[in-house]
């Protein structure tokens, strides 16, 4: 018997801007990728400082431009206006040459407006740097809306929690309270740590764990979770775990380093930047240089103006940003649904998904299990073998084990002519994948599969006709004592979500340790393809290792693992991607996946696979809008045709574009 134990836990995330540019809003998130623009500035706290700048900088220059002819001492206001407008992008330039970072959208923007300044184009050069502003501000602005619906989504962090004490309550930091303290949480507050309800009844909000918009009535006895938002009735919970190891907390490490690992796409355009940037300041030095040297006229002004204008237009911002920030995106999305995806990497490996494999237990099942039915064998009675198995399995977690326990108790309280105490069992061992052992009165019980039975000497005489469940055997010494059918329900969407995966292509396995008969039975119920039955969690490992194996190549078809207990970790590890059931799931199996499922709803995966679907589409339309636009551009520049205006288009105007493209996929 498998024996999983179910907790939640956590891991982490990290999103994405690919421009360099730290926008922070709330807490600093650091974007893996991009551009090595050199920004590091808080949006919120710098923008304003920075748009103030821009427009008395603006307004010197453009004054200075047009009193000019008037006197060359007005040269000086233009000069003064440059260097307000251009300050955040000079500064960064030098500072990166100066770090051995020579080639970067601020060495770009630096070189093209000094050259343009240079040849006596002032209004171009200040004109290129007030609108390269303009578009940071705008950039920024797009990067904090995306940020803030992730942000929103896990803004669950408690502020404080209210203890009990032996004066009244106390209102302490949440990492202060210690497990077993009672803490009293109001109406409309967030619950600050995991616990159980002893005193109060109230509907509690999960949507910012889970996602689901239908509050949850929680009475004494009910376990509740920190981060969610309690409803109208103050509850008083017993703590049952520090905050460290609460589930609000191991959501938001989830969130905060998610996307640490950076998806191939990303990668591709970090590379991508960091080859073509030299190309393009070689190509335009080129270009300013052997035309009029090879022609033989030397005339170096029209064609320095070209070669500026083909350094702006040929700044990689649009891609950079726009391709890790679609990725962020993504990830806000998901995890808006309750889905929390720990690393672009995962979401874009969800597009190539051939393979769906399910644990059972916990999975697609609800994982609550019933005492349906028990027989005793000849020699033994029914009550005699229930409370043998009760008071072995007492000392297990597995919901089988709490099943056949649960029976028991709500039999004794209904028969007074059976003992209402457990036993007491010594020497109790639990054999994995097997069932449990132990010594009761000198009599040795084993309670678990047939196979475990029988392995150690114990012929099973009598079986349960075909029916739906699970079924464990007891043996008292080397006899053979009866057995127990236990049920467990298919989760309400089960059906569902296979229906859907069917409907992408992708082809369904189940693996579990229950019977063939058993676990055929309920593949023909939800229609699941492929059925794996009596295994082990190494054999699980071995059945996933295998298919992998069979996809060859490196565009190779992807396997998908789902689970949720303790003996599904190493599956999850060795899946292409593991993903694992946030909320009945065990602390290791949510440790091993890639991906969470908070609501533990199978049909979250057509959710998930989707928002991969529309983040692939988008970045997709991105890199091809943005190279087709600077291709394009930087051919007219290079022939003559277009002048400084188009190439800020082809650099600010495009990036705008794809970062407001990138953006859709919050809705």
């Amino acid at each position: 018997m498998n024996h999983e134990h179910k907790h939640e836990n956590n891991h982490n995330h990290n999103g994405c801007c690919a421009s360099g540019h730290n926008h922070s809003h709330g807490h600093t998130h650091e974007h893996a990728g991009g551009c090595s623009c050199g920004h590091n500035h808080s949006h919120e706290e710098a923008s304003a400082k920075d748009l103030l700048f821009s427009a008395i900088g603006a307004g010197i220059g453009f004054a200075g431009i047009l009193l000019l002819d008037k006197s060359p001492y007005f040269l000086a206001a233009i000069i003064l206006g440059y260097l307000l407008l251009g300050k955040a992008v000079l500064l960064n330039a030098a500072q990166n040459i100066f770090h051995g970072e020579i080639f970067d959208e601020n060495f770009l923007m630096a070189i093209a407006t000094l050259g343009a300044f240079a040849i006596g184009e002032y209004p171009e050069a200040l004109a290129v740097m007030l609108l390269y502003q303009i578009g940071e501000y705008l950039q920024g602005l797009a990067v904090d809306k995306s940020r803030k619906h992730l942000s929103d989504a896990m803004n669950i962090k408690p502020e404080f929690a209210r203890i009990k004490t032996d004066t009244g309550f106390k209102t302490v930091a949440p990492e202060e309270v210690s497990v077993d303290s009672i803490i009293l949480v109001k109406p409309k507050e967030r619950i600050p740590l995991d616990g159980i309800v002893i005193e109060g009844s109230s509907f509690i909000d999960t949507s910012s764990l889970t996602g689901e918009s239908v509050p949850r009535k929680a009475s004494p006895g009910d376990s509740v979770l920190s981060g969610c938002l309690n409803g109208e009735e103050p509850v008083s919970i017993r703590v049952t775990a520090p905050y460290t190891a609460s589930t609000v907390a191991r959501v938001l490490e989830l969130v905060e380093n998610a996307s640490s690992r950076k998806a191939p796409t990303e990668n591709f355009i970090t590379r991508f930047a960091r080859v073509y940037t030299p190309i393009v300041v070689f190509l335009a030095l080129a270009l300013a240089i052997l035309p009029p040297v090879i022609s033989g006229k030397l005339d170096f002004i029209p064609w320095i103006y070209r070669a500026c204008g083909f350094l702006v237009a040929s700044c990689p911002c649009a891609l950079v940003i726009s391709v890790p920030l679609s990725f962020f995106g993504g990830i806000g999305s998901a995890s808006r649904h309750g889905i929390i995806v720990k690393g672009s990497n995962y979401l874009e490996l969800l597009n190539d998904v051939k393979y769906a494999v399910f644990d059972k237990t916990g999975t697609l099942t609800k994982g609550t299990f019933t005492l349906t039915e028990s027989k005793a064998a000849e020699g033994f009675e029914k009550e005699e073998i229930l409370i043998m198995a009760a008071s072995l399995e007492n000392l297990s977690t597995h919901p089988i084990a709490q099943s056949i326990v649960a029976a028991y108790l709500g039999e004794a309280q209904e028969k007074s002519n059976i003992h209402k105490e457990l036993y007491s069992i010594s020497d109790y061992h639990e054999i994995a994948g097997f069932g449990v052992e132990g010594i009761l009165d000198s009599k040795h019980l084993r309670l678990g599969s047939k196979r475990f039975l029988e392995t150690n000497g114990i012929s099973v005489t009598l079986t349960p006709e075909k029916k739906a469940g699970s079924v464990v055997y007891l043996s008292v010494n080397q006899s053979y004592a009866g057995y127990f059918l236990i049920s467990d329900e298919l989760k309400n969407d089960t059906k569902k979500a296979l229906q859907e995966l069917k409907e992408l292509g992708i082809h369904t396995l189940m693996l579990t340790g229950d019977t063939k008969e058993t676990a055929q039975r309920i593949a023909d119920e939800i229609g699941i393809d492929t059925v794996y039955s009596e295994l082990l969690p190494a054999d699980k490992v071995e059945k996933v290792e295998d298919l992998i194996e069979k996809q060859t190549g490196k565009g190779r078809e992807k396997v998908l693992f789902v689970g949720d207990g303790i003996n599904d970790a190493p599956v999850l590890a060795r899946a292409d991607i593991g993903i694992a059931m946030g909320g009945v799931g065990s602390d290791a199996a949510i440790e091993a996946a890639d991906i969470v499922l908070m609501t533990d709803e199978p049909s979250q995966l057509k959710t998930a696979i989707t928002i991969a679907h529309i983040t692939r589409r988008i970045v997709t339309e991105n890199i091809a809008f943005s190279l087709g636009v600077k291709i394009l551009v930087l051919i007219l520049l290079a022939i003559g045709i277009g002048n400084m205006w188009l190439a800020v288009f082809a650099d600010v105007g495009v990036a705008l574009i794809a970062i407001f493209n990138s953006i859709r996929i919050l809705k």
